[in-house]
C-alpha cells in the first residue's frame, strides 16, 4: 500500500536493504514500557535474530554479553527479566558455556509460527540440531540455511555425510579460531559444500568420525573458554555497581 501521505508525483520511499527486516509493530510497543532499557536491548536483538518460522534464538551468554556489550552478570539479569515479564520463555543452559534457548511469546512475536502440529523435515530439522550444537556457528539456522538443507536432501547426499563435513568443518574453523587466524563464525551452512564434495570423493572411516566427534567437544570447550577470556581483555565487562532491573 502507498502512503497516502505523500505527493502524488511523489514516488514511494525505496528500502535500502531488501532482506533482515523484522516486523516491529505493536509487539514492540507492548514490550518498549514494560522492559528496562537494557532488557528491551536484549529483546530487540533477539527478535531480529530468531528464527521467523518458530520465534526461537539460541545462544551462550558470552555471545550475547558480545553482541550487547555488557557483562555475562548483566546479560543474565536481562534474561531472567525477560523470563520473570513473560517476554520469553527461556530454556537455560546447564553451565555458561551451554547455550540458553528463547523462544518469544505469541503476545511479542508478530509472525504466525510453525505448531507442533505441522510437519516437519527430519533431514533438514537433524541439520540444524548439528549446526547450532557446533560451537563455531553463528547460532542461526535460518531459511536459507534450510533451504541449503533441503536441497542436499533432494540430490540424495546422506544425512551421515552432511553431518561427518559439518565435524571437519568445525574442527578446522574451532583451530583456526583458537588460533586467531579466523575471527569470525561459519554464518551459512554453504560453508560446509566444498567438505562434502571432499568427503564424497573420500570418505572418512568410522573410527576418524569418533575421532572428531571428540576433537569437536574439546575444542568447543576451549573455545568458549578463550571467548570469555577475550571478551574481558577487551574491557567489555561492566565493573561497576550492578544494574538494578526495573
Amino acid at each position: 500500500m502507498i502512503d497516502q501521505s505523500l505527493d502524488s508525483q511523489d514516488e514511494a520511499p525505496l528500502l535500502k536493504e531488501s532482506t533482515g527486516w523484522f516486523a516491529a509493530g505493536n509487539s514492540f510497543r507492548r514490550a518498549l514500557p514494560l522492559l528496562s532499557d537494557g532488557a528491551f536491548k536484549m529483546f530487540s536483538y533477539i527478535c531480529l535474530e530468531a528464527d521467523r518460522r518458530t520465534g526461537r534464538y539460541e545462544a551462550v551468554q558470552t555471545q550475547l554479553a558480545d553482541a550487547l556489550r555488557k557483562s555475562r552478570r548483566i546479560v543474565g539479569q536481562y534474561i531472567r527479566e525477560l523470563e520473570c515479564k513473560r517476554v520469553c520463555n527461556v530454556r537455560h543452559g546447564k553451565n555458561q558455556y551451554s547455550r540458553t534457548c528463547f523462544e518469544i511469546r505469541d503476545e511479542y512475536w508478530p509472525y504466525t509460527r510453525i505448531t507442533d502440529g505441522t510437519p516437519r523435515n527430519a533431514y533438514v530439522d537433524s541439520i540444524k540440531n548439528s549446526f547450532i550444537a557446533l560451537g563455531c556457528t553463528t547460532g542461526k539456522f535460518t531459511a536459507r540455511d534450510a533451504q541449503i538443507a533441503d536441497q542436499f536432501q533432494r540430490r540424495h547426499i546422506p544425512l551421515g555425510l552432511v553431518q561427518d563435513a559439518m565435524l571437519m568443518g568445525s574442527c578446522r574453523k574451532l583451530i583456526s579460531l583458537l588460533n586467531g587466524s579466523s575471527g569470525e563464525p561459519i554464518t551459512s551452512m554453504a560453508y560446509f559444500e566444498s567438505l562434502i564434495a571432499e568427503i564424497r570423493e573420500r570418505p572418512i572411516p568410522a573410527d576418524y568420525r569418533e575421532y572428531l566427534q571428540k576433537k569437536v567437544e574439546q575444542l568447543r570447550t576451549a573455545w568458549a573458554k578463550t571467548s570469555a577470556d577475550l571478551l574481558k581483555k577487551r574491557g567489555c565487562l561492566d565493573m561497576g555497581r550492578p544494574e538494578i532491573v526495573q
